[in-house]
């Protein structure tokens, strides 16, 4: 009977297993790598290079600024486990309110609190503003993070003679260049679309992610897409990094212990 139980447990651990350990990984690198967001995300609009966002940031706000949003992050993440897109819409909507002029901030007090004034003064479907843009790009990054991560494996390890450490340091920062780089488009068009607002005549300035999509293209060019992908992909990379890192960390843990 105890053989049977542990057995089952064993089993239920082998399913749950790539689960937990991919959640707690990610979990870590999102601590370490909150600053940077805040930096991406205003940049994107429109706030000056990297040096002047956190320039002005530390200035005006603080060094506490790059982590006083960290709670709303993890209340997203937690809601986004159901919800996804309007939690993102949420935390987007919080990191740009800084930017605004006063009379234009929506001062939202927390992730539930902005959640229930987009409601209230948008609709519910307003909730998914973005969604289109935000499940592309989870499906681009996701794709360049684990297609060329195999393969830069396969490159360092049994091409180039690399050992553990150099080979997963080497695979992970190519897999998280090519994950910045799948994914920056479909992020530059979910922002501009999560965090717009309607002019004097309630007339909003793009009429879905598309519109966005071929204005930005007519405006800018391919290459407007690609604003602050410098900052982005520092954000992005080591996140991938360090999910990668702490995976492999967390896989011989377990190892260790024969789970």
């Amino acid at each position: 009977m105890a053989e049977g139980k542990s057995t089952s447990q064993t089993g239920a651990w082998s399913t749950v297993k790539p689960f937990a350990n991919g959640g707690l990984s990610g979990m870590l690198a999102t601590c370490a790598i909150q600053p940077i967001d805040m930096v991406k995300v205003r940049i994107q609009l429109g706030q000056g290079s990297a040096a002047q966002v956190t320039k002005n940031m530390l200035a005006n706000e603080g060094f506490g600024s790059f982590y006083k949003k960290a709670a709303i992050g993890l209340t997203a993440g937690a809601i986004g486990a159901s919800v996804g897109s309007p939690a993102d819409l949420a935390l987007i909507r919080m990191q740009a309110d800084a930017t605004l002029p006063a009379a234009q901030r929506r001062n939202y007090k927390n992730a539930f609190h902005a959640l229930y004034r987009i409601i209230a003064d948008e609709g519910v479907l307003a909730l998914w503003k973005g969604a289109g843009p935000t499940v592309v790009r989870a499906m681009s990054l996701n794709m360049g993070m684990l297609a060329s991560y195999d393969q830069s494996v396969e490159l360092f390890r049994d091409s180039l003679g690399f050992g553990e450490v150099s080979t997963v340091l080497g695979a992970s920062a190519v897999s998280g260049f090519f994950a910045s780089a799948c994914s920056l488009p479909f992020d530059y068009v979910k922002t501009q679309i999560q965090k717009m607002q309607p002019d004097a005549n309630g007339k909003y300035p793009y009429t879905g992610s598309l519109d966005c999509a071929m204005q930005t293209l007519k405006s800018g060019g391919p290459l407007k897409f690609y604003t602050g992908f410098p900052v982005y992909c520092v954000r992005i990379a080591p996140h991938v990094m360090m999910t990668w890192i702490f995976l492999n960390q967390i896989q011989k843990v377990e190892k260790s212990l024969g789970l």
